[in-house]
């Protein structure tokens, strides 16, 4: 049997498996509430496998390991330690159980919803809802960018057929199943991710080029300068701190908490999600760390570094039935962070704009389907943005930037202080908004060549500024309004202490 078509077949053993988890959860899902948080008894394991598959996906694999390992060499595993320590195992200490418990006494499904009940405000989450489901769009297209540079490669197919098979993957899952579908789909997918990446790294590592681990180590001490110039520490670092920073203010990863049982499961859920991104993001990175070994001439292979990873796994020897493994754990992991992603942004749009400004008397029943229509819709316009030339490290960058900034500072302190005001979230959320803007405007009206024009290569960085200023700004901002006694500065004792009926 030839290589592609035992690839194909695990492929669609894959696509199987996703299909009936999908029709199996499809009895589950008929009202919004279920839909979206899907009854709020997820225990540990679940929780984390969807906090950690929605976290890592192709644009991870592909495209940052790639080209982080391009640029820094071994230094590239950082981001994958920071993504473990940062953005997993602090991420759910410092928000996971304060999330948890002011979203099930408040009965908040979402984002805009925490900023409308904490600060009163129409205005603000309407704001919300606009920022977030036009700019999870990009993140979403940078996810099918991820997986066609592989398919490529591997498959020799056409990037729009592989973009299909992702999007109808995904589409199932969620129409079908909606958030319990999706938890469930998750940890199945977690699970392949797991043993996908661990096969990975073994025979990435015993390949030719690498040779062993001090073997490789050593030939990377010989191809790649690691004494990288203090500019680059500035990129690498910036690289970490926006890649695990910034999920604490992206919905889709805000929204796992919402669903947790009770608190013992959150902190077993801890435990496992920090194990997980550490073996799935170290690993990631680590194997795109000895990409030189791979292209010892210095020269990036046609596609540029989005076909890096793509090019190693093909030379490096893999047997059939692992290429297979390998593509289903790409598509697992981009599967997963897509639905997470076109479930937050959709449901969004349909409970707090259709339901709560346009359409007031829509049932439960029908704004769960008003969610699903949005979903398709969502996953078809993702597609068509993904066949832009847009590298997908920009592509996610600019989306967390902007939602991140956007978002991070004013939702970690609303869970922290009371004192908090309306005054001082507004100024956080628009200058965190304002600050990230310069790359993505760069990117789409500026001549590349022209010194403005080069902001486009600095997303991660952007983003880096954004969520700092924007903290900043809500501190400083708050405390003045506080001071002079300025309006909206009215201390919400309800959000901290009461429940909705």
């Amino acid at each position: 049997m030839s290589t592609q078509a035992i690839i194909w077949i695990v492929i669609a053993a894959y696509l199987v498996m996703m299909v009936g988890i999908g029709i199996a959860s499809s009895k589950s899902s008929k009202k919004i509430t279920d839909f979206t948080v899907g009854g709020r008894n997820a225990g540990a394991w679940l929780s984390a496998f969807s906090y950690g598959t929605a976290y890592f996906s192709a644009v991870m694999f592909v495209g940052y390991a790639g080209a982080s390992g391009w640029r820094f060499g071994l230094w590239s595993i950082l981001p994958g330690i920071g993504n473990a320590v940062f953005g997993s195992l602090l991420a759910w200490l410092v928000l996971a159980k304060r999330t948890r418990d002011i979203t099930r006494r408040q009965k908040i499904k979402s984002m805009p919803q925490f900023f409308e009940k904490r600060f009163g405000s129409q205005r603000m989450k309407m704001f919300c809802v606009a920022v977030i489901f036009i700019f999870l769009i990009p993140y979403s297209a940078s996810v099918y960018k991820g997986l066609t540079s592989v398919c490529s490669v591997l498959l020799k197919v056409d990037d729009t057929l592989c973009m299909i098979v992702i999007a109808v993957a995904s589409a199932l899952i969620l129409i079908l199943g909606g958030y319990a579908a999706t938890l469930k789909a998750d940890f199945a997918q977690g699970i392949i991710m797991i043993g996908g990446v661990s096969l990975l790294i073994f025979f990435i590592v015993r390949s030719q080029q690498v040779g062993g681990l001090a073997e490789g180590i050593s030939r990377m001490k010989l191809q790649f300068d690691h004494n990288i110039a203090p500019m680059e520490h500035i990129s690498l670092w910036a690289t970490v701190l926006m890649t695990s920073f910034g999920t604490w203010g992206l919905p889709q990863m805000v929204h796992k908490y919402y669903g947790i049982r009770d608190d013992k499961e959150v902190k077993r859920g801890t435990i496992i999600s920090t194990l997980f991104a550490l073996l799935i993001a170290g690993g990631g990175y680590f194997i795109g760390s000895f990409s030189h070994l791979f292209f010892q001439n210095g020269q990036l292979p046609e596609g540029g570094v989005d076909f890096l990873v793509p090019n190693m796994l093909n030379m490096a020897g893999l047997p059939d039935v692992l290429l297979g493994i390998v593509l289903v754990l790409l598509i697992a992991a981009s599967v997963s962070t897509l639905s997470a992603i076109t479930l937050t942004a959709c449901s969004t749009v349909s409970m707090d704009l259709v339901r709560a400004r346009l359409k007031p008397d829509l049932s439960a029943t029908k704004t769960a389907t008003v969610t699903k229509l949005l979903c398709l819709l969502f996953v078809v316009a993702s597609f068509f943005i993904a066949n832009t030339k847009t590298p997908i490290l920009d592509m996610m960058s600019y989306s967390w930037g902007i939602i991140s900034g956007s978002f991070l500072a004013p939702y970690l302190i609303s869970l922290y202080w009371r004192k908090f005001n309306r005054i001082g979230a507004w100024a956080g959320m628009l200058t965190g908004f304002t600050v990230s803007l310069p790359p993505i405007i760069a990117k789409l009206f500026v001549n590349p060549e022209t010194p403005f024009g080069a902001l486009a290569n600095f997303g991660p960085l952007f983003a880096c500024l954004a969520m700092i200023a924007s903290l900043l700004v809500c501190l400083a901002v708050a405390a003045i309004a506080n001071a002079r006694s300025w309006k909206g500065c009215e201390e919400n004792t309800f959000f901290y202490e009461g429940s909705v009926a």
